[in-house]
């Protein structure tokens, strides 16, 4: 019973690998616009900004990797929607094994790919860093690739829960879309990706605050250069608690209108 399950979340985590490879447009388009706010972004606007000794892109770094994982991992549960319109959904559902085992498949998958994402990212960065002066702040080694790699897969894995609850209770790819982009774009945005927390009046910091991406970012812009506006332990806790109650919700959706 224990083997069919594992092998359960084996096939699906396979399923939603396979077909991430084959949406060739699907990884360029994701690679490319962390590219627009990394250098055409960051450099037209680094000098309006100030963000203490550190220049700008090495300050954003950390919150586009973020954006990366984050647009990736939510945008993956639109699998649930496709699946469930193309009949496939009700057959995993009719299988010999539990439905917690199609959900952790499908979070895993999600979550995968929007690690690799962030990984190419990252990688992009050290490879820009080592032939130009943009980044010089930003700290890429093995240690702290062994770090972030781990931090990428739980904050994939908390946004993965998120698209999973949307998904469950909505009926149609269009409506996804919509939705998703009204809750990506006010999370990112008020994170503090792309500028100081510290330079906030009150109720836009308060605002920031309440926003679980923002300890997403301080995490990991705490891990690549050092710098956070929030305790370090805080931010981790944050990430965690906030991973575990998302892909709660988001199996517990899913489980009911299944």
């Amino acid at each position: 019973m224990v083997n069919a399950e594992f092998s359960a979340i084996y096939t699906v985590w396979l399923r939603e690998m396979i077909r991430y490879v084959r949406a060739k447009e699907r990884i360029i388009t994701s690679i490319a616009q962390p590219i627009f706010w990394l250098l055409i972004f960051g450099t037209s606007i680094r000098m309006s900004v100030s963000v203490g000794t550190m220049d700008y892109q090495t300050f954003i770094a950390p919150g586009i990797v973020v954006m990366a994982v984050m647009f990736t991992s939510m945008f993956s549960a639109i699998s649930v929607i496709w699946d469930r319109e193309l009949g496939f959904m009700k057959e995993m559902l009719v299988a010999p094994v539990s439905r917690i085992s199609i959900v952790v498949g499908k979070a895993l998958g999600g979550a995968t790919t929007a690690v690799i994402q962030g990984v190419i990212i990252i990688l992009l960065i050290f490879v820009i860093r080592s032939f130009t002066e943009y980044f010089s702040g930003v700290r890429i080694d093995a240690g702290i690739f062994l770090i972030v790699v781990p931090l990428m897969l739980l904050i994939a894995l908390g946004m993965v829960g998120i698209g999973l609850a949307i998904a469950s209770v909505l009926e149609s790819m269009e409506g996804f879309g919509m939705i998703m982009n009204f809750v990506i774009m006010p999370m990112f945005f008020l994170s503090g990706a792309l500028f100081p927390l510290n330079n906030l009046p009150t109720g836009l910091k308060f605002v920031t605050y309440v926003d679980p991406v923002t300890y997403d970012v301080e995490l990991m812009r705490h891990i690549m250069t050092g710098f956070s506006s929030i305790n370090v332990v805080v931010s981790f806790l944050a990430v965690l608690g906030f991973t575990c109650f998302t892909l709660l919700v988001g199996a517990y959706l899913f489980n009911r209108r299944s």
